[in-house]
């Protein structure tokens, strides 16, 4: 009899494990697989209708080439796609990390002082709005060099999520906390540590995760202009070799990059949340 209910609770364990992993399946891991599927079976039948349009398979079929000696150097202007990426990667980082450097400290000043945020919020909603790509030319003209313009493009572009979200944080902390910081008699510089910033971290790694992606999406326009290497030189000069499968699978690159960042600041902004 013992035997026989020790089968019957393996066999019910077993199922539930199974059963869990079934759930998994179902609800994480298909759904997105179904999404890909779809997408590309819009972009087939597209490519039937419109034939100057490369269809999924071809361009997949370059993008394996283009990643089979992502390495190779020809020349200043025949690179491979792994330089290309390199060097947008390390624009977009650099651009972003300046950004952060100056949007911090004005997000902690807008947050905390209201005389400090009603004389600088004319100024950003001025600023916040135009264009990136109109700030190129006062890049190169202040710079002298294509390069550095567009990391200035992206520092100027990307560094006004991170600046709003915050002050978003640092204005959002409760009024408690303000009170026992004043009881106590916190130090501004503990004051600002151990409670403005702990607080207010998931606010700043969201503006970091926003303003890293919009400095992936103006990497590309902006390199069109600076030409040299970059993801974005690559995409302008493959369409001036009217190659539009190499286009495409860039477009396919840029995007799965764009996605792992994203999912990296996701996973970091969960575990802060923990």
């Amino acid at each position: 009899m013992v035997n026989v209910e020790k089968g019957i609770r393996s066999k019910l364990l077993s199922f539930s494990v199974n059963f869990g992993k079934l759930s998994v399946i179902v609800t994480v891991i298909l759904p997105p697989i179904f999404g890909i599927f779809l997408f590309f079976l819009f972009w087939f039948f597209i490519s039937i209708f419109i034939k100057e349009l490369p269809g999924p398979i071809n361009t997949l079929k370059t993008l394996f080439e283009l990643l089979s000696n992502p390495f190779y150097d020809l020349g200043p202007n025949d690179k491979g796609i792994g330089w290309q990426m390199l060097a947008s990667l390390k624009r977009v980082f650099l651009g972003f990390l300046i950004g952060s450097l100056i949007a911090l400290p004005l997000g902690f000043l807008i947050g905390m002082s209201s005389t400090v945020r009603r004389v600088l919020n004319p100024v950003v909603q001025v600023l916040r709005p135009v264009s990136p790509m109109a700030w190129f030319p006062i890049g190169l003209a202040v710079l002298k060099a294509s390069n550095e313009a567009s990391i200035f493009v992206i520092a100027i572009t990307s560094l006004w999520p991170t600046l709003i979200n915050t002050a978003l944080g640092i204005s959002s902390l409760p009024e408690d906390y303000k009170n026992l910081s004043r009881v106590f008699g916190f130090p501004l510089r503990y004051y600002i540590l151990k409670v403005l910033l702990p607080y207010s971290l998931p606010y700043i790694l969201t503006g970091f995760r926003l303003s890293l992606g919009i400095g992936w999406m103006v990497i590309v326009a902006s390199e069109m202009l600076a030409g040299g290497v970059g993801i974005g030189f690559f995409v302008w000069d493959s369409w001036n070799a009217l190659n539009l499968e190499n286009v495409l699978s860039a477009i396919l690159l840029i995007g799965i990059v764009g996605l792992f960042i994203d999912f990296f600041f996701a996973k970091l902004m969960e575990r802060v949340r923990r």
